[in-house]
């Protein structure tokens, strides 16, 4: 992993997106339709999004992708 600050923030930032709408992981990974593994993987920064799962996540949470890849890492 090139950026592992920047995975682990945005793994924080896909968590918070998730529980401010009080959904499981499995009601995200429903609405987005990707499997809830995926999800956890992404919030624990065990892995590093894809393109088209960025686009299923900014769908299923119904917000733009910029403001899915806004957020503020580590350096």
């Amino acid at each position: 992993m090139k950026k592992p600050a920047s995975i682990q923030a945005f793994g924080q930032h896909l968590r918070r997106l998730r529980e401010a709408r009080g959904w499981s992981q499995q009601a995200l990974a429903d609405a987005a339709d990707i499997t809830k593994k995926t999800i956890y993987r992404m919030e624990t920064a065990q892995t590093a999004p894809t393109l088209d799962v960025l686009v299923c996540l900014a769908e299923g949470l119904e917000i733009s992708l910029a403001e899915l890849v806004t957020f503020t890492a580590a350096t």
